[in-house]
């Protein structure tokens, strides 16, 4: 079978095509009985597409309020706080320095007029030995409500343990007194007198609960 010739179709002409066409038709002389060609037709103007309607089903918002929706909605949901920072707790209270012994009870420990409150011998002892037991006692003897306490720490003459410093407790005890972990507990502290020891022996005076 034979196929069915095909239909071309006219193109349209464009407009600058329009133009030169005009342009040539003056140049050209027509023959003897012959009308002269006619311009072609402008080119249809293109219609832009007519809008399509959105249509919206009955019962439902329009297109606006449903923008609006998730506006309203943000604005309705509370704003987040910031988790505020805790502040630094407050420094502790400054203690005062240390003081020496009053007077009258000084008098009274040299005299012998008044004896100490408890004592302790920390004279042989190794220095965290000595510190440990140094720290037990200023804290019983506080919670029993003694004044004053004697501390002996010896004067490190020669002899004793041959690897300890000689003197090291006496100069020890006098350092681990203002520590802030015995602070709180020690007024102050004076060297005793001759029948306590002397410059081998501490008056410790405590603080009241």
């Amino acid at each position: 079978m034979t196929e069915p010739p095909r239909i071309r179709r006219r193109r349209r002409l464009s407009s600058e095509e329009i133009r030169l066409w005009a342009e040539i038709s003056r140049l050209v002389t027509p023959l003897r009985g012959r009308a002269a060609p006619s311009p072609p037709a402008p080119p249809e103007p293109i219609t832009p597409p007519a809008p399509v309607a959105v249509m919206v089903p009955p019962g439902r918002p329009a297109a606006k309020k449903l923008a609006e929706k998730p506006a309203k909605q943000a604005a309705k949901q509370p704003a987040v706080k910031p988790t505020p920072v805790p502040s630094p707790p407050p420094p502790a209270p400054a203690l005062p320095p240390l003081a020496p012994l009053e007077r009258r009870v000084r008098t009274a420990l040299r005299r012998g007029s008044r004896s100490v409150d408890a004592s302790i011998d920390l004279h042989g002892m190794r220095q965290a030995e000595a510190h440990a037991a140094l720290i037990g006692f200023l804290h019983r003897s506080r919670a029993a409500g003694h004044a004053v306490v004697l501390v002996v720490t010896g004067k490190g003459g020669a002899g004793g343990d041959a690897y300890a410093e000689r003197g090291v407790l006496r100069r020890s005890v006098p350092h681990w007194l203002r520590l802030p972990e015995l602070r709180p507990l020690v007024v102050g502290f004076e060297e005793a007198a001759h029948h306590h020891g002397g410059g081998g022996a501490l008056y410790i005076r405590l603080r009241r609960r």
